[in-house]
């Protein structure tokens, strides 16, 4: 099966750029920008040989996985802009949840089983099955002229492997039990895309998607801690703010608004990390 966008993306005039084998998706996406694109563009591929994570780590992408990046050239405002990690967190999610056969994975961090989300949310761009991270999101961007800002929504999806090197616990579709593949969640990433930003609304609708985002969150209520510049903030995850910050209250009782940093959850929580 090859790549394929979903009818609703296609009417809606988003395009698809496909490869077998791409250096970074993101990195092909911000050079279409700078050379004119306008934007509605995924660039997917199956394998990927220089992907990046957060603060510039490595994401591997083997063959079968799947890298998606979506070009999005936009007027809003920078920091609207930067929360469309949060739409793709709730597209994916969407995605996945169309894909995997029901009653397939546990739910929730503690590999529990509540009736609620498959897949949860974990700020600022992970997204979990049963606690394992199963997907990251790398938002980068470039400054066009006309005061417009080029966003690459960069997905990556462990679709039929992961690392088994990590610091924390990871999965794949293929090791939950799914016999998806990197084209059919592609296909279905791309309808769900379309009824998130519709929602979004170049951030007049960020409200409904902070409330969505909140309703898939991993660890809300719990205790978290907090990575920052080199320091560890301890405290219980309160919910997120109108921008979309990760909001605490730590062990003395003040609350903290945090724009960036690593979020550890439950035993690692209490754990040095």
């Amino acid at each position: 099966m090859a790549f394929r966008l979903a009818p609703t993306a296609a009417s809606e005039g988003f395009r698809l750029e496909a490869h077998d084998t791409v250096g970074s998706t993101n990195a092909l996406a911000l050079d279409h920008a700078r050379a004119g694109d306008p934007g509605k563009l995924w660039v997917v591929s199956k394998k990927q040989e220089s992907g990046r994570g957060r603060r510039g780590r490595v994401w591997a992408t083997p063959e079968g996985n799947l890298a998606a990046t979506l070009l999005v050239v936009t007027n809003a405002e920078l920091r609207l802009a930067a929360t469309l990690g949060f739409v793709a967190g709730l597209a994916l999610a969407d995605a996945l949840d169309a894909v995997m056969p029901k009653g397939k994975i546990a739910i929730g961090l503690d590999g529990g089983s509540d009736g609620k989300n498959r897949f949860e949310l974990k700020w600022p761009n992970d997204v979990l099955a049963s606690g394992a991270k199963l997907a990251g999101i790398l938002l980068e961007s470039t400054i066009l002229e006309g005061d417009r800002f080029a966003v690459a929504v960069g997905i990556g999806v462990n679709v039929v492997a992961y690392p088994n090197d990590l610091p924390y616990p990871a999965t794949s579709l293929s090791a939950l039990g799914a016999a998806c593949d990197a084209e059919t969640l592609f296909l279905a990433l791309s309808d769900a895309w379309s009824e998130n930003a519709r929602l979004w609304n170049e951030g007049r609708g960020l409200s409904a998607v902070r409330q969505r985002w909140l309703a898939r969150a991993a660890g809300l209520g719990g205790q978290v801690a907090v990575r920052i510049d080199g320091n560890v903030v301890r405290g219980t995850f309160e919910t997120i703010d109108e921008d979309c910050r990760f909001v605490i209250r730590d062990d003395e009782g003040s609350v903290l608004t945090i724009a960036a940093g690593d979020v550890h959850f439950g035993a690692v929580a209490s754990a040095q990390v």
